[in-house]
């Protein structure tokens, strides 16, 4: 599913927070007729999923968590000379309007693709224009840049203690998470201790060559690995 802000999805102007995220995942399950989930996503995709359990409890089944570490790991992480890059790229993303405008200028993404991603040749010029397209329709530039602006502001505030306090608690459901050894935004050892917060159904799973984008850069290997654990879950 397009999140929020993305893609064919509305773009309000508020919203981007995990909660309400969380509970936009959770009205999409209903919508197509079933009471629960598996709930898998890359990057703020992976985020929300690992939010799942303790935001939308009757609604999530399990979690496939690709290239995104737990919230509170990566708070944890954030200052730690692994997370300075990301911490870098964050403090930039809070500045008002000029991070939007560099969003669609022209070749902006294709550099993002590609310097966050692995050696594999990833993008190719059809994912580099159809994302740069994607990014240039009205409001997603800034939509996008909310849910990185509301992981940061949030910290001190009372729904950011909010939502700290209800994903400290241990997931229920069967967890895998899924991350590339060449992700250059999260580096695999920084997301490592996620599984603190993970139940005794948990499977980490490296996947060589990968950056941060698992399920473009190598969708035969994601698919073989989400499809073998589910068929794993109990039913």
């Amino acid at each position: 599913m397009d999140l929020r802000g993305y893609g064919a999805s509305d773009k309000p102007p508020r919203g981007y927070d995990t909660i309400t995220s969380a509970a936009d995942v959770a009205g999409v399950v209903r919508s197509l007729g079933a009471t629960d989930a598996v709930v898998a996503g890359q990057g703020w995709g992976g985020w929300i999923a690992w939010s799942m359990p303790a935001l939308q409890p009757r609604v999530t089944r399990g979690v496939a968590v690709l290239a995104a570490g737990h919230p509170l790991r990566l708070r944890a992480t954030g200052l730690a000379p692994s997370g300075l890059a990301s911490l870098g790229t964050l403090a930039g993303f809070q500045v008002p309007f000029r991070p939007e405008r560099s969003l669609q200028a022209d070749g902006t993404v294709e550099r993002m693709l590609r310097d966050w991603s692995g050696p594999g040749g990833y993008p190719g010029t059809e994912e580099s224009e159809r994302y740069t397209a994607a990014m240039r329709i009205p409001f997603v530039a800034h939509s996008a840049l909310e849910y990185y602006r509301w992981a940061v502001r949030s910290v001190p505030r009372p729904d950011g203690r909010r939502f700290a306090a209800l994903v400290r608690r241990q997931l229920p459901v069967p967890v895998l998470q899924v991350h590339g050894d060449r992700d250059p935004v999260l580096p695999a050892r920084r997301v490592r201790g996620s599984s603190a917060f993970a139940g005794a159904d948990y499977r980490w799973e490296q996947l060589p060559g990968v950056g941060h984008f698992p399920a473009e850069e190598a969708p035969e290997r994601v698919s073989a690995l989400l499809t073998d654990w589910l068929a794993g879950l109990p039913r």
